[in-house]
């Protein structure tokens, strides 16, 4: 079938082919059912591989590289500064992009899915209205209906996109390398993609209006990040809103005001609005059904991800925070096996977060910062890298690993890290906690050495100091 028919039934629809929408449809289709997926790309991916996740982090290997040429000096091997082709590094980052978006376009056919190149909207609870890529239009009648929409970025009221002012989609186009670059937002995203920029070249500011960068995150982390961050970037502005931009043809003037409301002016040659992301739940027809939003226009679901009709379900960005991939994928099978008549249910005990940068950040659980802000009882181990053997033979000394637990049962309620490689240790802390593991086992656990995995064992060594 081509990719533009609009077939007129379909046992489950799925709307959407990001991280959610493709594992919800290959999952369903390994179940059994008949499977159709529309989404206006070519290929699955979604934002996250498309626009997302996959180029950002192809760029930031690119900005961890250049950095190393520099560092390394320290340890004695020192490099002629890097010259970057930045049309080069742009082709690589696509072709990234292009091997993973056509394999999942290779995996639609081998699973023999409907695969509608098009837009969806509800006519009503059980029909479509569709859209194809090609201007096609049509109806299609379905049994079921997983939506996984996605989200779009955030931006300032009345500022629109254009060739100096970005959101991340254009940030991760790469066009060229400006002089300055104004990031507005301290979030992850922003700071994951000015650290790309100062890394190639730019002299980069970031602006954010809370008292502190990454709002949210246990503050032990953000101060390590913050300290190397501070030598990397031209400015980090904390407390700092902006007043008002205007883009110009040799660049941006921005009006920013402190918290004694202080206005300053300065013109930069570009400007990242990275604000945060908001769910792509208008244009759905939603209305046309018995499907409920909330006060930030998320879908309300139940723990099988089911909407307020029942055949019709939501995952991914548009079912709630944390919008991140992998908590899609997890709500993706529990849509998928309740659709196929399985028992499933929706209940992760910790969803980690990884922040990208250098160095990474990653958490799990309940921070301390929320403990305290919920004044819940808690005992923490805190363990600076400085003395640990694989940390050192790395260069580097700046990392952090941080255990909560609970002080009555010994349970593991989070875990925090922050350092080169902590995005692939917490998912020690994860399967801990989903484990309902103590900090007795953590210790008991015999990690190799060197490595930095020991600083978990080294963290939970701390609570039992004489034992």
């Amino acid at each position: 079938m081509s990719r533009n028919n609009i077939p007129e039934q379909a046992e489950l629809v799925i709307i959407g082919a990001g991280p959610g929408g493709y594992h919800a449809a290959f999952h369903a289709a390994e179940l059994g059912l008949n499977v159709t997926l529309i989404d206006p790309e070519e290929n699955p991916g979604g934002v996250c591989l498309h626009r997302g996740c996959i180029p950002s982090k192809a760029l930031l290997h690119v900005a961890k590289l250049v950095n190393e040429t520099a560092e390394s000096a320290e340890i004695g091997v020192t490099f002629t500064p890097p010259k970057v082709d930045i049309d080069k590094v742009r082709t690589w980052k696509d072709e990234v992009v292009g091997k993973l978006t056509g394999g999942l376009g290779m995996k639609v056919q081998q699973r023999k899915l409907t695969h509608v190149r098009g837009l969806a909207s509800f006519k009503d609870a059980h029909t479509l209205d569709v859209v194809g890529h090609d201007g096609a239009r049509g109806e299609m009648k379905f049994e079921r209906a997983i939506l996984a929409t996605g989200s779009r970025p955030f931006m300032l009221p009345g500022v629109t996109t254009g060739k100096r002012i970005l959101d991340s989609t254009g940030a991760l186009e790469l066009s060229d390398i400006p002089e300055t670059l104004l990031v507005v937002g301290g979030g992850y995203i922003g700071l994951e993609l000015g650290s790309v920029y100062a890394a190639l070249g730019s002299k980069v500011t970031v602006v954010e209006m809370t008292n502190s960068l990454l709002p949210g995150c246990d503050r032990d982390l953000v101060s390590v990040l913050k300290r190397r961050l501070g030598g990397k970037l031209e400015n980090i502005l904390l407390s700092t809103k902006v007043a008002e931009l205007t883009e110009g043809e040799n660049g941006v003037t921005v009006s920013l005001e402190n918290k004694k409301g202080e206005v300053t002016r300065e013109v930069f040659a570009k400007v990242l609005i990275s604000i945060g992301r908001k769910p792509n739940t208008e244009n759905l027809g939603l209305q046309n059904t018995k499907v409920e939003l909330d006060e930030k226009r998320f879908v309300k679901v139940d723990e099988q991800r089911r909407t307020a009709e029942p055949h019709i379900f939501a995952i991914g960005d548009i079912a709630g925070e944390p919008m991140l991939a992998h908590k899609a994928y997890a709500e993706a099978a529990v849509a998928a096996e309740t659709v196929a008549g399985h028992e499933a249910v929706y209940d992760p005990r910790a969803i980690p977060a990884v922040v990208f940068t250098d160095p990474e950040i990653a958490w799990c659980g309940l921070t301390e910062t929320e403990a305290r802000d919920q004044k819940i009882k808690v005992k923490t181990a805190k363990l600076p890298w400085r003395g640990n053997g694989r940390t050192l033979t790395l260069g580097r000394d700046d990392g952090i690993t941080k255990l909560i637990i609970d002080p009555e049962t010994d349970r593991v309620l989070g875990v925090a890290v922050a350092g080169p490689g902590a995005g692939e240790l917490i998912a020690e802390g994860v399967l801990a906690m989903e484990m309902a593991a103590t900090a007795e086992d953590l210790r008991r656990t015999i990690h190799p050495h060197p490595t930095l995995s020991e600083t978990v064992y080294e963290a939970a060594q701390m609570l039992f100091k004489g034992s």
